[in-house]
C-alpha cells in the first residue's frame, strides 16, 4: 500500500546522570571525588534508502524513541552513550516540525539527525576544588529533543505527468518506460503515483505519473491535491490533453489554474504540452485543438502523439531531455579561479540549521554550579550549603 504522509512522535534519548562517588582505598581515609559523567542520549537519525518506497510503516509505529544515556559511576567512569535510533525512510522524505522543514532526504544513503540526544550530566569529580574537596554535587542529564513531526514523501523524478483523468498519462508511461500502471477506460484508474524510466538517445529520464487532476483539486477535490507534491521536485512538466476533449484550450487552462493555486513555483516550471490519441484523426481537428491551446498560451510547445500507435513519442522524449539537461547545467555552481578560496556551501549548512533547533532547545551553554540549576542533583546536603 502506498502511503506518502504520516505523523510520528520523535524523542531523542535523555543524557545519563552524573555520579556522586568517592575513592575508597585502604590506608586512604578521605579519598577524593571520582564520580563519572553520564552518557549522551541517543540521537534519532533518518536514513534515506532506495529499498523503501512508502511511509506505511509509520502508521503502525508512530513513536520513534532513542535510547537514554547511562549514568556515570565511580572511578571516573563515564556512562555509556545511548544508542542512536536509525530510521529508514524512502528517498524524497521531508520531515517537518511545527510546519518547518528540519530534514529533506534526497539521495540514497542520506543521513540526517532530526532529534539530538541530551548531554550527560557531570559527575562530582568535575566539581572538586581547593575549597571543596568532597563535593556531593552531580548534574542530572539533559532531556533529549522530543516533538510531534509530520513526514511527507515527495517522489524524485525528472518529468511530472499532469492532466485530467483519462488524458492518457498511464498509457504514455507504460509505453515509454518499464512501468506497469493500471490502465482502463474510466476516470481515476491511477490512484497512486507511478514511476518509470524512459530511454532516449542513450539518456535515461525518470517520469512520475500522478492521479489525474480535476477542477478544484488544489482545494481538496478529487485525488490530485494529495499527490501534487510528487511533481514539486520535477524539472519539467508534461501536460497531456486528450485530443477528443470538447475544448483542449479550456482543459489546458483549468489544469494550469490548479497548478497556480497549489504553487506558483510549480506553475512556473518548464512545460511541454502533448495532445494524445491523435492516430488517424483528421488534421483539421488537431489544428483546431492546438489553436485553442495557443489562445491560452501563445508560447506553448505542443506535440501530437499516440501512445498506442507509438507515434511522436521519441520527439517528445528528446524535447524533455533537452530541458532536463539544460536544467542540470544551470544547477552546477561555477566558481571563478580568483574566488577559489570562498567556502563552498555544502550539506553542512543543513546540519547547522538543524543544530540551531537543538541549541534553542538546550537554552545555550551548560549552567555552572554557582547558579540555581535544575540540572544539578541537590539530593545531598552539601548541595544545599553551596
Amino acid at each position: 500500500m502506498f502511503v506518502d504522509t504520516a505523523k510520528v512522535f520523535i524523542k531523542a534519548g535523555k543524557g545519563g546522570n552524573g555520579a556522586i562517588s568517592f575513592r575508597h582505598e585502604i590506608y586512604i581515609p578521605k579519598g577524593g571525588p571520582d564520580g563519572g559523567d553520564g552518557g549522551k542520549g541517543g540521537d534519532v537519525v533518518f536514513v534515506a534508502s532506495k529499498d523503501c518506497d512508502t511511509l506505511i510503516d509509520f502508521r503502525f509505529q508512530p513513536k520513534l524513541i532513542a535510547q537514554d544515556g547511562k549514568a556515570g559511576s565511580g572511578q571516573k567512569s563515564s556512562g555509556k552513550s545511548g544508542k542512536d535510533l536509525e530510521v529508514e525512510v524512502p528517498i524524497g522524505t521531508v520531515v517537518k516540525r511545527d510546519g518547518e522543514i528540519i530534514a529533506d532526504l534526497t539521495f540514497d544513503g542520506d543521513r540526517q539527525i532530526v532529534a539530538h540526544g541530551g548531554d550527560g550530566g557531570y559527575g562530582n569529580w568535575h566539581f572538586r576544588s581547593s575549597t571543596r574537596q568532597t563535593p556531593k554535587i552531580a548534574e542530572l542529564g539533559n532531556p533529549g529533543e522530543s516533538f510531534d513531526a509530520e513526514l511527507e514523501l515527495k517522489l524524485l523524478a525528472d518529468v511530472g505527468l499532469i492532466g485530467f483523468p483519462n488524458a492518457g498519462k498511464s498509457t504514455f508511461l507504460s509505453v515509454v518506460s518499464n512501468a506497469t500502471p493500471e490502465i482502463a477506460d474510466y476516470p481515476f484508474t491511477t490512484i497512486t503515483p507511478n514511476l518509470g524510466v524512459a530511454k532516449v538517445d542513450d539518456h535515461s529520464i525518470l517520469i512520475a505519473d500522478i492521479p489525474g487532476l480535476i477542477e478544484g483539486a488544489s482545494d481538496g477535490k478529487g485525488l490530485g491535491d494529495r499527490f501534487l507534491r510528487h511533481v514539486e521536485r520535477t524539472k519539467v512538466l508534461l501536460h497531456l490533453i486528450d485530443v477528443y476533449t470538447e475544448d483542449a484550450g479550456k482543459s489546458y487552462k483549468d489544469i494550469r489554474s490548479e497548478l497556480e493555486k497549489y504553487s506558483a513555483e510549480l506553475a512556473a516550471r518548464p512545460e511541454i504540452v502533448a495532445l494524445t490519441k491523435c492516430e488517424g484523426l483528421d488534421e483539421e481537428i488537431i489544428k483546431m485543438q492546438m489553436q485553442s491551446i495557443l489562445e491560452q498560451n501563445s508560447d506553448a510547445k505542443i506535440f501530437t502523439i499516440s501512445s498506442s500507435a507509438h507515434q511522436g513519442l521519441t520527439e517528445v522524449l528528446r524535447e524533455l531531455w533537452q530541458i532536463i539537461d539544460a536544467s542540470k547545467v544551470e544547477e552546477t555552481p561555477v566558481v571563478a579561479e580568483e574566488e577559489s578560496d570562498i567556502p563552498v556551501i555544502t550539506l553542512e549548512i543543513k546540519e547547522q540549521k538543524r543544530r540551531a533547533h537543538h541549541q534553542k532547545y538546550q537554552m545555550g551553554e551548560r549552567n555552572t554550579i554557582m547558579q540555581i540549576d535544575p540540572q544539578t542533583d541537590y539530593s545531598e546536603d552539601e548541595a544545599l550549603d553551596e
